[in-house]
């Protein structure tokens, strides 16, 4: 016959011991256990990002053209060509706009989208889908096919719609410098806000209904829902969402690239661009190599002083 063991005496004591929680050299073992799990992917960042980082710096200060052994020191010579070179400084400037402007302008139409496509209606599954389409095909291809659409020739797929409907003249859409900035920022705004409005969806759908029934009850306009709920529920969303879209929109190369080749002149050329087209096109590997570690400082900074208002926006709204 089994006994209850009272307390104090050596069953219980052993029962107490096994229910301990594990002291300090166990919670060291499972430590080391956890940091050896960290290897592999250390080894991997170091092999495919702290190396590479480290021999572009040291090219930055040569000039080596990436095919010649003949290298020599030059210094701060390249950093200081970046500054006083048009197309570095043209391509740093429409990369910091088309950052800015699409992390603004997708965040713009995407939560509006989200909320009009979480409601009920005939047909929404279809419509959540046309919406979604666009960000399926890459942009390099949105960009082919958007050149043929935006030709500045009046054999444009626009140009002879406008034609057609209002006698307009060709607009020169990606001739023109500014009309050029306005194409590509807007086919990337139409490329990609279907998939963040997909993103604020899935959050839209774990906010409880309970909310709005009681807002609905309390006398609260659909705006003032919008407001006092949806929004300040959304922020975590809106948080990734544009912490996505800056650092997408600064290593930005394949859309303006497939869509104007970087023109008119340097108008919509990216920093990205001008790495590859001095650095492989041009033989000039220890200016793009500056030009690099120039980036990365800049969508370093960038993006730690995001995270950090970021941060500071979601603590002090939730």
């Amino acid at each position: 016959m089994s006994t209850l063991a009272p307390p104090g005496s050596t069953a219980a004591a052993t029962s107490a011991v096994g229910q301990r929680r594990p002291g300090r050299r166990g919670r060291r073992d499972g430590l080391t256990a956890h940091q050896l799990f960290l290897i592999p992917v250390a080894a991997v960042f170091v092999v495919l990002f702290v190396i590479p980082l480290g021999q572009t710096a040291y090219w930055s200060f040569t000039d080596f053209s990436g095919y010649s052994t003949d290298v020599t020191f030059v210094g701060l010579k390249n950093y200081r060509l970046i500054l006083s070179d048009a197309s570095m400084l043209a391509g740093l400037t429409f990369t910091i706009l088309f950052a800015i402007g699409t992390t603004l302008l997708v965040t713009v139409v995407a939560v509006p989208l989200a909320v009009a496509l979480n409601r009920r209606f005939l047909g929404r599954n279809l419509v959540r889908s046309v919406f979604f389409f666009p960000s399926v095909p890459s942009l390099a291809i949105l960009g082919l096919v958007w050149g043929y659409i935006l030709s500045p020739l009046g054999s444009g797929v626009l140009n002879s719609a406008l034609e057609k409907l209002f006698g307009a003249g060709p607009v020169p859409w990606l001739s023109d410098a500014n009309l050029a900035r306005g194409s590509v920022i807007a086919v990337a705004v139409w490329g990609t806000a279907g998939w963040h409005a997909v993103l604020y969806l899935a959050y839209l759908q774990s906010i409880p209904a309970e909310y709005y029934e009681v807002a609905t009850l309390d006398g609260a306009s659909a705006l003032q829902q919008f407001r006092r709920i949806t929004l300040p529920l959304l922020t975590p969303a809106i948080v990734i969402s544009q912490f996505l879209l800056m650092t997408g929109g600064l290593k930005v190369f394949d859309l303006p690239y497939t869509l104007t080749k970087g023109g008119p002149g340097y108008a919509t050329q990216t920093i990205t661009q001008s790495i590859i087209t001095s650095g492989v096109g041009q033989g000039r590997y220890g200016l793009a190599s500056a030009l690099a570690v120039v980036f990365t400082i800049a969508v370093a900074a960038f993006s730690i002083g995001q995270l950090l208002v970021s941060r500071r926006i979601e603590r002090s709204v939730l």
